[in-house]
């Protein structure tokens, strides 16, 4: 079986790293998990509640942009496959951020959305080395991955 070290990017008003790492659990895959900072007001906040004194929401979310990729990027690094959700509700401009970083160090990734994405997310879709439509796909994927000889 070959270990893998994955990093989880991309929405987070869902369920949907909790359902990937129970079905890895579920099908006994060899596979660790890191991800950023999922609670929204946590990680929107990090930047006011470290430095006070910035007023302003430019300056603010800049703080609290560059303390996430911190832990963002070495996750990102760190790992050895890079799974980017891209939900319904919402634009993730850091998930196609995260894409982009994954493309420019070469690190292999997968995304997954809706079909209706298809179009805006082709050269998201263009870089990555699988592209699925939902989490039981990306368990097909990995299972594949951990334990074919």
């Amino acid at each position: 079986m070959l270990p893998l070290n994955i990093y989880l990017s991309g929405e987070i008003h869902s369920p949907w790293r909790d359902e990937l790492i129970s079905g890895c659990k579920e099908r006994e895959l060899p596979v660790s998990f890191h991800t950023p900072v999922v609670t929204h007001q946590a990680s929107d906040e990090v930047g006011q509640i470290l430095f006070p004194e910035l007023t302003g929401g430019f300056w603010r979310d800049k703080a609290s942009s560059s303390i996430n990729q911190v832990r963002i990027k070495t996750g990102i690094q760190k790992s050895d496959l890079v799974i980017i959700k891209f939900g319904e509700k919402y634009r993730q401009w850091n998930a196609a951020f995260d894409a982009g970083y994954c493309a420019a160090i070469g690190k292999p990734y997968l995304v997954i959305h809706p079909e209706e994405f298809i179009h805006a997310l082709k050269e998201v879709d263009s870089g990555a080395f699988a592209v699925a439509s939902n989490n039981d796909q990306v368990l097909e994927i990995l299972q594949y991955l951990t334990t074919q000889a």
